[in-house]
């Protein structure tokens, strides 16, 4: 076995879920996704597609309707170069963690430097390392005080510096997960002049472009990296149907890249997954076909959730956060209690609470805890909240006053 994958961390998060495998009485905020099931017309769609005996391989780049309507998708929230200008730049992957193992694998060679934007999902530092990579990390800073306490911000200064003609590849994910951060189309623009001048790759990970909440954009997406690129810049986007769709548990994204590249990634994927199933591309198809059934109710719905969860947060003594602009967590501090993974493990003996530790997406967030507030109930956020008031109340370490 090579020693990067020996070494690789096991995910803190199921360390945490762990504890409460078996208790129903758990209020699961623990993993990104909503609790709520894939529309009943997308998933009547795989069963109509499987009852069709769609059980065959598929183009290595996915079925030509999908990445057609793709295109169209794309066009829609990026409008100016026509549908027929992204179709040869696509690629349906089986999940957005797989279309990104597939940048990495296209892109980074054993010993090339890559750097990545943190805190952020576990996978997007340790998918370079397994191509070899030596990683460089640039932390986001938090606000420490005033009515923005604990959000977090790009140094840009900090992450320019970073950016060298050594640097093969960046990586960064806005919105952001775990911190709700995001970039705004100035700072994207500037970012990709300095890459294209160092020679830098970009590898944009924007699962969570619908869920934003800030509503200062034309089309209510978060600012897009391909909102500022050329075709031919050294950019490759990842998306997923997880979140925008309700369909995290279908495993299936797509990659938007430069036209020279894609017949180089079907090669790829077809020595990684051959393809997608296609009965799961027939359901993604009737997702992305009727988009605006699912994706704006659903975004008005987290919009309630995020507005239920944060303002109960940032009223019990000794948290610390601030409210997210988009994805569909609130990440924050509790005083007294920096040891988040111990803290996590405990707010599901003691309290069944269940959240993500905040070290599970590196050093730079060690002390905080990510909450999904993904939930079809908006009062299993008021119970969780009122669960952990009375938690600290009694816990070693809380904050007095509660």
């Amino acid at each position: 076995m090579r020693q990067v994958v020996m070494g690789l961390e096991e995910s803190r998060i199921r360390e945490v879920a762990n504890e409460g495998l078996g208790r129903d009485d758990v209020l699961k905020f623990w993993f990104g996704e909503s609790d709520e099931a894939t529309p009943e017309f997308v998933r009547e769609a795989a069963m109509a597609s499987l009852q069709a005996g769609d059980t065959f391989y598929a183009h290595n780049l996915g079925l030509v309707e999908l990445r057609q309507a793709i295109a169209v998708y794309t066009e829609t929230l990026h409008p100016g170069q026509g549908a027929t200008h992204w179709l040869p730049r696509l690629a349906v992957t089986s999940g957005g963690v797989n279309g990104l193992m597939l940048a990495s694998q296209a892109l980074v060679n054993a010993g090339d430097e890559v750097v990545v934007v943190t805190p952020a999902w576990p996978n997007l530092v340790a998918q370079p390392l397994i191509m070899g990579a030596r990683v460089v990390r640039v932390p986001l800073k938090v606000v420490q005080s005033g009515p923005r306490a604990g959000a977090w911000v790009l140094d840009m200064t900090a992450l320019l510096a970073a950016i060298t003609p050594a640097t093969r590849m960046l990586v960064l994910n806005a919105p952001n997960n775990p911190t709700g951060w995001t970039l705004d189309r100035e700072q994207q623009a500037t970012i990709l002049d300095h890459c294209r001048q160092t020679g830098t790759w970009i590898l944009a990970d924007e699962v969570y472009e619908r869920l934003y909440f800030a509503g200062d954009t034309d089309n209510g997406a978060a600012s897009s990296f391909l909102d500022v690129a050329d075709p031919d810049d050294r950019l490759i986007v990842a998306h997923s149907f997880s979140k925008s769709f309700l369909m995290t548990g279908w495993r299936l994204g797509w990659l938007v890249m430069p036209q020279e590249l894609t017949h180089a990634m079907g090669k790829l994927i077809e020595f990684n997954t051959s393809c997608a199933p296609v009965f799961i591309q027939r359901a993604a198809l009737a997702a992305i076909q009727r988009g605006d059934d699912i994706t704006p109710a659903l975004v008005a719905h987290l919009q309630v959730c995020r507005d239920t969860l944060v303002p109960l947060l940032r009223e019990t003594p000794g948290v610390t956060l601030a409210e997210p602009r988009g994805g569909m967590y609130a990440f924050f501090r509790l005083d007294g209690h920096d040891d988040c993974l111990d803290t996590a493990k405990r707010l599901v003996r003691e309290a069944g609470v269940g959240l993500a530790p905040g070290s599970a997406f590196g050093a730079e967030s060690a002390g905080w805890l990510r909450w999904c507030f993904a939930s079809r109930d908006p009062q299993r956020l008021v119970q969780g909240v009122e669960r952990l008031r009375a938690w600290l109340a009694r816990a070693p370490g809380a904050s007095t006053g509660l």
